[in-house]
């Protein structure tokens, strides 16, 4: 759907994005992760010619897009920025409805989209007539997204989007984010520096170093399968975490050492991941054991995957 071939961007004599080369499939989400500096944040914006690359071709559904007006471009992208992006002189409601005011839409159709995009996002209707400065640091966020999803474009563009928000709000929001009907229909490609916000979000990760690609894959390639000793050395320090995270239930399945109860089977499936399971038996004591099968059997399947 997106494809980045040789693309490069200068300032100066620095090389901010370095010959890129990429891919981002149909209805995927791929993370573009590093550092401060690293150049995911200007590899996104020539996407949507915020920033014009200086050699390479991006394409789009297999057109390019400098065959197109940037603004025209623009309003087929979704784009979600740090901080929400709102404007503060408009309200939320005017906030949400900038691109389908731009493509002429009925009022109608604004307002029924609208309220059903508040509904999803857990917003109250209330809210539509208040100014970004009167709402919580979440609920700009929620509305951000709301504005950039309301035209349901093919592509969606987000740049640190939940960076500025705490751990629990963040949290929230990612578990409302990942259940989005909308996600399904849309190649998505996400901004972040949040290694564990990449693992839960991406279904691929792309990890940037000093403006180049060193490894692209699916967060069990990227971990099981790392491509050096920087992409093995940069996600050491949350391993352990990231690991729970990306092995579901179903893959440790063999490893246990005995059924876990009809109880737990209840509670957790084998589409969850090991760490959900944990977090959910964890909370009640009368299944303490099916947590240590469970934990035992993660175990070994994780020694025999290290690298």
């Amino acid at each position: 759907m997106i494809s980045l071939e040789g693309v490069s961007k200068s300032y100066g004599s620095k090389k901010a994005v370095d010959a890129v080369s990429l891919q981002a499939n149909h209805k995927e989400i791929l993370v573009l992760l590093g550092i401060s500096g690293c150049g995911k944040t200007t590899t996104l914006k020539m996407i949507n010619r915020l920033i014009e690359a200086d050699t390479g071709t991006i394409l789009i559904d297999g057109k390019n897009i400098k065959d197109q007006k940037p603004e025209h471009l623009r309003q087929s992208i979704g784009f979600v920025m740090q901080h929400s992006g709102l404007f503060p002189h408009y309200t939320v409601e005017q906030n949400i409805a900038i691109t389908p005011n731009l493509l002429k839409w009925e009022k109608k159709k604004i307002t029924d989209r609208t309220h059903e995009l508040l509904e999803k996002l857990h917003l109250p209707e209330s809210i539509l007539k208040q100014y970004p400065n009167e709402l919580s640091g979440g609920q700009q966020q929620r509305v951000g997204i709301a504005r950039a999803l309301i035209a349901d474009t093919p592509v969606l563009l987000m740049d640190e989007p939940f960076g500025a928000l705490d751990t629990i709000t963040k949290q929230a929001i990612h578990n409302e984010f990942k259940n989005l009907d909308e996600l399904k229909n849309k190649t998505t490609i996400l901004v972040t520096h949040d290694v564990i916000e990449a693992f839960e979000l991406g279904q691929r990760i792309c990890l940037m170093d000093n403006g180049k690609i060193i490894q692209i894959g699916s967060p069990t390639e990227i971990l099981y399968n790392p491509e050096n000793e920087f992409v093995k050395d940069f996600f050491a320090t949350n391993r352990l975490m990231l690991e729970h995270k990306i092995v579901s239930l179903k893959a440790i399945e063999s490893f246990l050492k005995s059924p876990i109860s009809a109880g737990a089977q209840q509670l957790v499936n084998k589409k969850s991941n090991v760490w959900e399971a944990l977090q959910t038996l964890s909370i009640q004591n009368k299944y303490a054991e099916d947590y240590d099968v469970i934990l035992h059997a993660f175990n070994h399947y994780r020694k025999l995957q290290a690298v």
